[in-house]
């Protein structure tokens, strides 16, 4: 992803400009979420959420009907919340997606909390983004193994029923 490098009113991440909606209330900004249709209070981890949903949708073709946004998941009988899930048409998980302030350096303890995300969704793929570093990986349960990718695959109607 590292050709576009572009701020777009808040911080710079390595992701393209997209269009957001903006609105201040009561001494705060917001953002607005197309896929949970309301406004969010803008933190630097929604930020980078609002743009990987854009990147999911535009650049990647992930139908906005196949996302959800921050859902409730339990692991190891704790309440948790994912940041972003895009199934399949059949209702399986496709891509699990972990998203960090920019701040929040890519490290091993991020993965082990996506990995532990994914025992309850058993996603095929999984990203960890804090909008600077983008990490890909394919996991293959067979092996019980996760393979790194260079980019998440594009939506594909065959692939994706």
């Amino acid at each position: 992803m590292g050709k576009f490098r572009h701020i777009c009113g808040m911080e710079q991440l390595n992701f393209k400009c997209y269009p957001f909606t903006f609105k201040n209330k009561e001494n705060k900004r917001y953002i607005f979420d197309i896929i949970r249709k309301k406004e969010i209070l803008l933190t630097p981890e929604e930020w980078v959420r609002q743009h990987c949903l854009r990147f999911l949708m535009e650049e990647k073709k992930y139908p906005i009907g196949l996302i959800n946004v921050e859902k409730k998941i339990e692991i190891f009988g704790k309440q948790k919340r994912y940041d972003i899930v895009v199934y399949t048409k059949t209702g399986t998980v496709a891509v699990l997606v972990e998203c960090k302030a920019p701040k929040i350096e890519i490290n091993q303890g991020v993965f082990d909390q996506i990995a532990r995300y994914n025992l309850s969704v058993d996603s095929t793929y999984l990203m960890v983004t804090n909008g600077l570093k983008h990490v890909y990986c394919q996991m293959d349960y067979q092996a019980q193994a996760y393979h790194f990718l260079q980019d998440l695959p594009p939506y594909t109607v065959d692939k994706w029923n």
